[in-house]
């Protein structure tokens, strides 16, 4: 696999996982504790990491909404 083939690969990954982690803080509010990051760089990148997963899942949310393919139960 080429250099850019593994950045995509890892980039699409990295992109589920902040989704995943938005709609497991959606349905339970579980989020994961910021305060113990003593680095203040990591801690500012993970939270943009974090509101960049929330607004995927909002996205995601909004565009299966609008399909016909899902109903609201």
């Amino acid at each position: 696999m080429t250099l850019l083939g593994k950045t995509v690969h890892i980039t699409a990954d990295l992109i589920l996982v902040a989704t995943c982690l938005a709609g497991i803080r959606r349905n339970t509010g579980l989020t994961p504790n910021l305060r113990y990051v003593k680095n203040d760089s990591i801690r500012d990148y993970t939270a943009r990491y974090l509101k960049f997963g929330e607004s995927c899942y909002d996205y995601s949310v909004a565009k299966i909404g609008a399909s016909k393919y899902f109903s609201r139960k």
